[in-house]
C-alpha cells in the first residue's frame, strides 16, 4: 500500500510539472523567482523609511511634552570637581592639654591610615569621608575628656578597683575550694576550672556572668561592639550617630582595631608573666626558692621544660674543655643540674601516677615532729593562733585567755605606774585616780576568770584565788598582783595531759609546724648509689635525711654528730664572687651511720652565729667567730686560714659538753648543717634595730593580746581609765587607747564572711576611713584566707598594719593618697599612658605584627620563673606574722589565678565596667551590662536552679 501511494505522488507531481511547462514555456520558473524577490526587497524598504520618520517625530514630540530644561548645576558641579582639591583645616584641640593631644592625634592618624585608607583610596580620592570620621572621632574624644576632667577617680581607684580584685580573687579560691571537695570524682583541668570559677560568679553576682564574653570569641565581638555603639551613642552628635556607614566603620575600628587586641595582650598570662619577672628584675632568683617552687608544681609541662632545659645545659658543660680551678665549678654545677633533673622526674613520676602526698598529713603519720617549747608558742604570733584554736576545741581557752590578760594587765600597770611616778616628779599628782582604776581593771581580771560568776571560771588553787581576793580589797594594785595565778596556771597547760601534751599530738600542731616552715617534706627519696653531692647543699645520696630527722636526734652519747670543713673554692654568680666552704658531716646512730655534705659562705656562718648568740647569751662569750675582711678575702692563703678558723669554730660548737650545757642549740646546729640551702634570718641592720624595737613590739603585743580577750564591759571600763589619764600619760595613753583599748573582746574563731557575697561590704570598724588599711587589709584577707582563720590573728594583722602605716606615714596617709590619684590622672601620665599605648601598637609609625605565640617550652620556664620571684620577693617578716605555709600558698593561689586567659579575661572586662559606670553615672551603664551578659547559659541555669528551689516553698 506504502508502495502505490509513493507511486502515485510522484505521478500527480510530474503532470503538473510538465502540464506548467507546456503552457508557460521553460523561461517561466526564472520570472516566477524574480517577482517573489522584487516583492520581498520593494516591502523593506518601505518599512524601514515610514518607522524613520514616524520615530523622528515621536520623540520629537516626548521631547517639547515631558522633559524638563537642562540644569546648570551639573555642568557646573562638573567644573568644580575638576578644580584642584582645597587644604582641609583640622582643629586638633582635643583635650586641652598639648602633651596629650599630639600623641592622640598621632593615634587617630595611624588607626585611620591602617584601619581605613588602605582600602578607601582604591574606591575614591575624595578627603571627606576620611575628614568626617576624623572629625567624628575627635569630638567623642572631645567629650571623654571632659566627662574624665568632671569625675572623681579617688573611690574607683581605691576602693571599687581594689573591690573587684578582691571578689575576682574571692571566686577563684572558692572554684578551687569546690574542685578539691569533689576528689577523685572530678580530675582539675583548665576547661573544669573555668566551668567551676563562673558557677561560682554567677552564685555571688547573682545578676551577672561573663562566661559568654570570656570563652566564646563570637560573643566577645558582638559584646564589644554593642559596647562601642552605645559609647558612641553617648559621646557623638545626633547628627553624625544617625549616619550608618560611618558609625559602623568607627564601631569596628574601636572594638576589632584597639579594643579586641589591647585585652587579648592584658589576658594573655604568658605576658603577665613576663611583666611580672620585668616588675622584679632586680631580684636575683634564689636556688632554694627554686627547689621549692620544682617540688610544689602541679604542672607536668613546667617539669618537663625545666628538665629539658636542664638536660641541655648538662650536655653543653660536659663538652667543655677545663682545667685548674674552674672544673671545681664545673662540677658543682653539673651536680646540681643533676639534681634538678631527679627532682623533676621524682616529681612527674608522682603526678603521672596519681599518687599526689599531702606532706602535713605524711608528716602527722611520719611520727618524727619537731619540739616547739610551750613558752615559745605563747610568744609566737602564728604558733599562738593554733594552740589557742586547740584549746577552744578541748575547752580549755579561759586558762590560755587569763594568761594573756594577765600579760597585758603587767605591762600596762607597769607604764601607767611609771608614767605616774615621772608626773610625780614634775609635780602633777593624780595618784588616788590612776591606783583607781587599776584596782577596777584587776578586778575585772579577777571577775572575768577567777570569781564564782566567771563563765567559763579558771579552777585553780582556792587558797590562791581568796588571797588575791583579799588582796584587791585591801592594797594597791601592782604589776605582780597575778604572777603567782598565772604561774601555776602555765604549769597547769605545760603538764595537763588535756593541753600542751594533748596539743603536739593533735593535727593543729602539724599544721602549725608547716606554718613555721619546720615541717619538711619526708616523702622525697633519694637513690643510695651515692652519685655525688649538688651544689647549695642539695644531695643526691642522702636526700632522705630531713629536718624532722635532725630536729628529734636526742643530746645524748648515742648519737653522734661531726662535722668539719673538707674543701674551700671561688663561686661566681651574677657576677657576685664569693668563697664557698665544703662541710663533711658524719651522723651516727647505734643502728645506722650517715655522711652528706653540705655548702655554706661566710656569709651564712655569720647569720647563724648571730642567731645563736642572740638565743644563748652565754655563747657569746665563748664562740668567737673570724672576723671579715673587705679586701682581698679571695686570696687562696686567706681562705685557707679562714678555712682553718671556722674548722676550730665547728669543733667547739659540736663539742659534746657544749651540747649537754644548751640542750635546744642542738636545732640550731642541726638546722645549719642540714643538706639543703641555708635561710638566713635577719640583716645587721634589722638585728641593730630590733635591740630597742623589740621590747617595745613585745609589751604592745602582749597589751594587744591581753586586752582583745576582755569581756565588752571590762574593755569599756579600761578605755575609760586610758580616757580619764588625760595629761599625765598624753602620747602613751594615746597610742595604747587607739591600738588596743578599743579591739572587741577576744571571741572565738568565727567566719563572718558569707560564702557567696561581693567583697564590697565595709571590712571592720575603724577601716573604712583610713585607705591604705582597708586595701592592705581586704587584700591579705584575700590572698592569704585571713577570715577563715583566727579572728584573733587578723585583729593582731590590723593592728599591726594601722602601726606601720602610723609610723610610715603618720595621720596625712589619705591626703597623700588622694594626691596620688591626682597625680595618676595628671595630664603628664595620661600623655606617658596614650604614648606607652602608641608605642605599643605602631613602633616607629608603624602597625605592629602580631607577635607569634612563644614555645611552649619557653611559655613554661617563664611560669617558674614568675612564681620562683614572686616567693623569694616575699619579706620573711611577712612568714613570721601569717605563717610560711600559709604565705606560699597565698602567693602561688594568685600567680595560678593570672595562668588562665579566660579568667583574666573577666578581669579585664570587670575593669572596664567599672571604669565606665564611674565615667559615666548618669546612664545606668550597671543595667546596660547585667542586659549583655543576659544570654549566659550559667544565669540561665542559676536562675531555673533558683527557680526550681523557690517552687516548692511557694506551694506550700
Amino acid at each position: 500500500s506504502c508502495l502505490q501511494t509513493s507511486l502515485s505522488i510522484w505521478g500527480w507531481g510530474s503532470l503538473g510539472v510538465v502540464l506548467f511547462l507546456v503552457t508557460f514555456g521553460p523561461f517561466a520558473i526564472f520570472y516566477f523567482a524574480f517577482y517573489i524577490l522584487c516583492f520581498v526587497g520593494g516591502g523593506f524598504v518601505v518599512t524601514l523609511l515610514f518607522g524613520k520618520s514616524n520615530s523622528e517625530k515621536y520623540l520629537e514630540q516626548c521631547e517639547h511634552s515631558f522633559l524638563p530644561c537642562t540644569s546648570v548645576g551639573i555642568p557646573k558641579c562638573i567644573e568644580e570637581m575638576k578644580r584642584e582639591a582645597r587644604p582641609i583645616k583640622i582643629d586638633r584641640r582635643l583635650t586641652g592639654a598639648n602633651i596629650i593631644d599630639e600623641p592622640l592625634q598621632q593615634v587617630i592618624q595611624f588607626s585611620l591610615r591602617d584601619y581605613v585608607q588602605y582600602w578607601y583610596y582604591t574606591l575614591s580620592d575624595d578627603e571627606s569621608f576620611l575628614l568626617e570620621i576624623r572629625q567624628a572621632l575627635q569630638y567623642a574624644l572631645v567629650q571623654f575628656s571632659a566627662r574624665s576632667k568632671e569625675t572623681d577617680w579617688q573611690p574607683y581607684f581605691t576602693t571599687r578597683l581594689v573591690d573587684d580584685f578582691g571578689t575576682h580573687l574571692r571566686v577563684f579560691r572558692k572554684a578551687q575550694q569546690r574542685i578539691a571537695e569533689k576528689g577523685d570524682q572530678m580530675k582539675e583541668q583548665a576547661e573544669e576550672l573555668v566551668d567551676t570559677f563562673f558557677e561560682v560568679e554567677v552564685e555571688m553576682e547573682k545578676e551577672v556572668c561573663r562566661d559568654l564574653v570570656c570563652t566564646s570569641p563570637k560573643d566577645e565581638e558582638g559584646f564589644l561592639r554593642d559596647l562601642c555603639e552605645v559609647l558612641l551613642y553617648i559621646l557623638l552628635p545626633p547628627g553624625d550617630f544617625q549616619n550608618k556607614i560611618m558609625r559602623y566603620f568607627v564601631r569596628e575600628i574601636l572594638s576589632r582595631g584597639i579594643l579586641l587586641p589591647l585585652i587579648n595582650q592584658l589576658s594573655d598570662p604568658d605576658y603577665i608573666n613576663q611583666y611580672v619577672i620585668w616588675m622584679i628584675r632586680d631580684s636575683n632568683c634564689n636556688y632554694e626558692a627554686f627547689m621549692n617552687i620544682i617540688k610544689l608544681s602541679d604542672n607536668i609541662g613546667e617539669l618537663e621544660a625545666v628538665k629539658d632545659k636542664a638536660s641541655e645545659e648538662l650536655q653543653y658543660l660536659r663538652s667543655l674543655d677545663t682545667a685548674g680551678d674552674d672544673i671545681n665549678t664545673i662540677k658543682n654545677q653539673i651536680n646540681s643540674l643533676l639534681y634538678v633533673i631527679k627532682v623533676c622526674d621524682s616529681r612527674i613520676q608522682r603526678l603521672q601516677s596519681g599518687k599526689e602526698i599531702d606532706t602535713v598529713k605524711l608528716a602527722a603519720n611520719f611520727g618524727k615532729l619537731c619540739t616547739v617549747p610551750l613558752d615559745h608558742i605563747l610568744v609566737d604570733n602564728v604558733a599562738l593562733q593554733f594552740f589557742m584554736d586547740y584549746m577552744q576545741q578541748t575547752g580549755g581557752q579561759a586558762h590560755l585567755f587569763f594568761w594573756m590578760t594577765v600579760e597585758g594587765y603587767r605591762v600596762t600597770a607597769q607604764q601607767q605606774l611609771e608614767v605616774l611616778q615621772s608626773r610625780q616628779k614634775d609635780g602633777k599628782h593624780q595618784t588616788n585616780q590612776t591606783k583607781g582604776l587599776l584596782r577596777a581593771a584587776a578586778f575585772g581580771v579577777y571577775e572575768q576568770y577567777l570569781s564564782e560568776k566567771a563563765s567559763p571560771r579558771v579552777h585553780i588553787d582556792d587558797n590562791l584565788v581568796a588571797k588575791l581576793a583579799e588582796t584587791l580589797n585591801h592594797e594597791d594594785p601592782t604589776p605582780e598582783i597575778f604572777d603567782d595565778i598565772q604561774r601555776k596556771v602555765y604549769e597547769l597547760m605545760l603538764r595537763d595531759e588535756r593541753f600542751y601534751p594533748s596539743f603536739k599530738q593533735n593535727a593543729l600542731y602539724v599544721r602549725m609546724l608547716a606554718e613555721l616552715d619546720m615541717l619538711k617534706d619526708p616523702s622525697f627519696r633519694g637513690s643510695d648509689d651515692g652519685e655525688g653531692e649538688s651544689f647549695n647543699g642539695s644531695p643526691t645520696g642522702s636526700i632522705n635525711l630531713s629536718l624532722d630527722d635532725l630536729s628529734n636526734v636526742p643530746s645524748d652519747e648515742t648519737v653522734q654528730l661531726h662535722a668539719y670543713i673538707s674543701d674551700t673554692g671561688v663561686c661566681n654568680d651574677h657576677g657576685k664572687t664569693y668563697a664557698l666552704y665544703a662541710i663533711t658531716v658524719h651522723r651516727r646512730n647505734p643502728n645506722s651511720e650517715e655522711t652528706w655534705k653540705t655548702y655554706r659562705r661566710y656569709s651564712d656562718f655569720h647569720d647563724f652565729h648571730m642567731r645563736i648568740t642572740e638565743q644563748f647569751e652565754n655563747l657569746a662569750n665563748i664562740l668567737k667567730l673570724p672576723g671579715k675582711k673587705t679586701f682581698n678575702n679571695m686570696d687562696r692563703e686567706f681562705l685557707e686560714k679562714r678555712k682553718k678558723d671556722l674548722n676550730a669554730y665547728l669543733q667547739l660548737l659540736l663539742n659534746p659538753e657544749m651540747m649537754k650545757a644548751s640542750p635546744a642549740l642542738a636545732h640550731y646546729v642541726y638546722d645549719f648543717l642540714e643538706n639543703k640551702a641555708y635561710s638566713k634570718g635577719k640583716g645587721d641592720f634589722a638585728r641593730k634595730m630590733d635591740t630597742f624595737v623589740n621590747p617595745l613590739r613585745n609589751s604592745m603585743r602582749n597589751v594587744s593580746n591581753a586586752v582583745k580577750s576582755l569581756p565588752d564591759s571590762l574593755a569599756e571600763g579600761m578605755t575609760k581609765m586610758s580616757d580619764n589619764m588625760g595629761k599625765m600619760s598624753e602620747r602613751l595613753g594615746q597610742d595604747i587607747k587607739q591600738s588596743f583599748f578599743k579591739v572587741p573582746p577576744l571571741i572565738q574563731k568565727t567566719y563572718s564572711d558569707p560564702d557567696h557575697c561581693r567583697v564590697a561590704a565595709p571590712i571592720d570598724d575603724n577601716v573604712d576611713d583610713n585607705i591604705p588599711l582597708r586595701v592592705m587589709l581586704l587584700l591579705m584577707d584575700e590572698v592569704f584566707d585571713l577570715k577563715e582563720r583566727n579572728q584573733w590573728l587578723r585583729r593582731n594583722i590590723k593592728n599591726l598594719l594601722q602601726q606601720l602605716i602610723r609610723a610610715t606615714y603618720g595621720d596625712t596617709i589619705n591626703r597623700k593618697i588622694v594626691d596620688h590619684v591626682d597625680w595618676m590622672t595628671s595630664p603628664e601620665q595620661v600623655a606617658d599612658a596614650v604614648k606607652r599605648f602608641r608605642d605599643a601598637f605602631w613602633p616607629n609609625g608603624i602597625l605592629a605584627e602580631t607577635v607569634p605565640r612563644r614555645d611552649k617550652a619557653i611559655r613554661m620556664r617563664t611560669r617558674v620563673a614568675g612564681k620562683t620571684k614572686l616567693l623569694e620577693v616575699m619579706p620573711d617578716e611577712l612568714k613570721h606574722i601569717i605563717g610560711a605555709e600559709t604565705t606560699r600558698k597565698g602567693i602561688l593561689r594568685v600567680f595560678e589565678m593570672f595562668q588562665h586567659t579566660q579568667l583574666n579575661k573577666r578581669m579585664v572586662y570587670v575593669f572596664l565596667e567599672r571604669f565606665l559606670e564611674t565615667l559615666f553615672p548618669q546612664n545606668k551603664f550597671h543595667e546596660l551590662f547585667n542586659k549583655l551578659h543576659s544570654r549566659s547559659k550559667q544565669m540561665q541555669r542559676y536562675k531555673q536552679r533558683l527557680h526550681s528551689t523557690q517552687a516548692p516553698s511557694l506551694q506550700k
